[in-house]
């Protein structure tokens, strides 16, 4: 286990989703730095400022008002800067087009929101743990829906 924190990221519009998620990864046995975002521009604007100390992975939600979770994924895909950090969507969306739609614009995993704390915390322990470079360079669509 590192000795350095992960830089964790979650851009969501709901208040209660972002303190769940809070509380699942401080609950966690890995050490984090988490962040959080109410919307996509808000992400975004801290992703380019200047001073920016960019994070090992990023949840991102689709729903999101001002700019929304599949706008934010092709803006860091399509930045020199951003375009290798590692992409969570984070939704509660189970169609099958935006989970094609993400897939085909350069996430590297799919999670839909557990439906009960215990499994949210689970499910974030468990993508968290995953090898990215190995996970990344075998993704293919059945490893990119995480299930649990």
């Amino acid at each position: 286990m590192s000795k350095f924190p992960l830089n964790i990221v979650l851009a969501d519009d709901d208040d209660d989703d972002r303190m769940l998620f809070s509380e699942a990864i401080d609950e966690i046995a890995i050490q984090t730095k988490l962040m959080l975002f109410n919307h996509g521009q808000e992400l975004m604007d801290y992703l380019t400022s200047a001073e920016v100390i960019l994070p090992n992975l990023i949840f991102l939600d689709l729903n999101m008002p001002i700019k929304n979770g599949l706008q934010c994924l092709k803006e860091i895909r399509s930045n020199p800067v951003l375009k290798d950090l590692c992409v969570a969507i984070y939704s509660t969306s189970s169609s099958e087009v935006d989970i094609e739609e993400t897939f085909l614009n350069g996430a590297n995993i799919y999670v839909n929101k557990p439906n009960n704390y215990s499994k949210l915390r689970e499910s974030v322990e468990k993508v968290l743990q995953l090898n990215w470079q190995y996970h990344t360079s075998n993704l293919n669509k059945d490893t990119f829906l995480f299930r649990i």
